[in-house]
């Protein structure tokens, strides 16, 4: 079933378009069997004179299909299976929605649990282990499958795709260059500009703030901009749209392919008051009631099978009951900046779509939009101001968290760029509704099953009908790298 995925999109994308043969080049190699191609040689002839000479010059292989396709893949971050209002949850993802509205949905996508390793196998097709992302790039080992180092024997989905004649950049979150690689002295062929990137704007990291974030463009650093209205998830639609409009500028025969992966909604949390704001009341029950909630809607959409059973909650899951009284204003505001922060994030999907749909390439533009690269994330713990404290195992309490808030303003100040907050793991546990577990554990599907939408008006017929293939992330590259091949 898992072949379902890349046959439809193989089938359609470039029908039996054949590659055509090249006189001047060694038809050993031209059939892109190994890349990069061959150059072409020269058609010229030189003579004892000039005279004698013949100048022709060369012209290089057409090897796209007619009317390629653009690509636009979109990898949300640490978001779950049951967070989008689009298919049961209660954050609101209006463009998500959009998109299914006009293509299709997978409910059987599935991811690694975490960053790196997803990242790796998208990107390159195959199984992540296999291309040395058994783990996030700064827990790398030397043990094969684990060093962190994407083989160059594993072409990257943007390296074929560049070599073939396409445009290629990547915006955002970049988790796949060795830690040790990734300041300003390089070396920089691990970096996306490596990977067969043309252009990269982003950070090198599993994370960072969106109001001071610490970036680069192509491999060039990147002062963060002291601008109160700032934040990196729309920085990122800017730029991403500066770079389409140099692409119709310059280069508008050609198709491109696009990786736009916003550090959206890893933590830290952070969003304008106003985002979270639209959210105030709608937690007030707790994780416990918005699972079961959710879970009915699902089920009501067909998102999930009618006879499906929501799974129990962990023994070392804390229950919404369990917190006490003077706290849970506390939790429930996380959980709001963090709504907030998943609804930001699709707006500003909604404001790229619109900016390919302005520069007329909509139609014949294929939109991968990956609700996640794992599941919720529950590595606030217990709720934290400083998610850094958690992952650190600093002994604090919520008490004294508390209390270093009140010295700075509040619960006001959730979300803003005074701390890096991120919410209990109840909430992610409820985010992955209706399974059990989060982000980090495999064994489970709240780990790593996420919703997938694909959207290409020129080529899908619309159909809101879920498809339940099994499917992995590795199944995105495969049908356009065989299709040219």
């Amino acid at each position: 079933m898992r072949v379902f995925l890349q046959a439809f999109v193989f089938a359609i994308l470039f029908g039996a378009a054949s590659i055509p043969a090249y006189a001047a080049e060694d038809k050993t190699l031209a059939d892109g069997s190994v890349l990069p191609f061959p150059p072409t040689a020269s058609a010229s002839v030189a003579g004892p004179t000039l005279q004698e000479s013949k100048h022709v010059r060369r012209v290089e292989p057409n090897r796209l299909p007619p009317d390629a396709p653009n690509i636009l893949i979109v990898l949300l971050d640490d978001v779950g299976f049951g967070l989008p209002d689009t298919f049961g949850g209660e954050i609101a993802t209006p463009n998500l929605t959009r998109l299914a509205n006009e293509g299709i949905s997978y409910n059987t996508f599935h991811t690694t649990s975490i960053c790196s390793p997803t990242r790796a196998a998208l990107l390159t097709g195959r199984n992540h282990q296999r291309v040395g992302s058994g783990t996030i790039a700064e827990r790398a080992l030397d043990w094969d499958g684990y060093t962190g180092v994407i083989p160059k024997s594993a072409a990257t989905v943007a390296e074929v795709l560049r070599d073939y004649g396409y445009k290629t950049a990547a915006f955002g979150k970049w988790h796949n260059t060795p830690a040790t690689e990734t300041t300003a002295m390089g070396p920089f062929e691990r970096w996306p500009t490596g990977y067969g990137f043309d252009y990269f704007y982003g950070f090198l990291a599993g994370e960072t703030s969106q109001y001071e974030p610490r970036l680069f463009e192509n491999t060039n650093p990147v002062e963060p901009p002291h601008d109160p209205k700032y934040h990196l998830t729309e920085d990122m639609v800017d730029k991403a749209l500066g770079w389409l409009h140099r692409h119709q500028a310059f280069a508008p025969d050609k198709p491109f392919l696009m990786y736009w992966a916003p550090g959206a909604a890893h933590g830290p949390h952070q969003i304008f008051k106003e985002w979270a704001d639209k959210y105030k009341g709608k937690f007030d029950g707790g994780w416990d009631a918005y699972r079961e909630r959710v879970f009915a809607r699902q089920k009501k959409l067909g998102w999930i099978p009618p006879n499906a059973k929501l799974t129990t909650r962990a023994e070392t899951m804390a229950a919404w009951d369990s917190i006490p009284a003077a706290e849970r204003p506390f939790q429930r505001r996380l959980m709001e900046v963090f709504a907030g922060f998943v609804e930001h994030t699709d707006a500003q999907v909604g404001r790229l779509v619109d900016g390919i749909e302005k520069l007329g390439l909509r139609d014949n533009t294929i939109i991968f939009y990956i609700f996640g690269d794992n599941g919720s994330s529950a590595e606030g713990q217990n709720g934290t101001i400083s998610e850094l404290l958690a992952q650190n195992m600093i002994s604090n309490t919520i008490e004294q968290q508390l209390a270093a808030l009140d010295k700075i303003g509040g619960l006001d100040v959730l979300g803003t760029a005074k701390v890096e907050n991120m919410y209990h793991a109840g909430w992610a546990w409820a985010g992955d509704t209706p399974f059990r577990y989060t982000k980090l554990i495999a064994s489970h599907f709240g780990g790593t099953r996420n919703p997938l939408v694909i959207s290409w008006p020129k080529r899908i017929k619309p159909d809101r009908t879920p498809r339940p293939q099994f499917h992995h992330v590795n199944d995105i590259a495969p049908p356009f790298t065989k299709s040219l091949a």
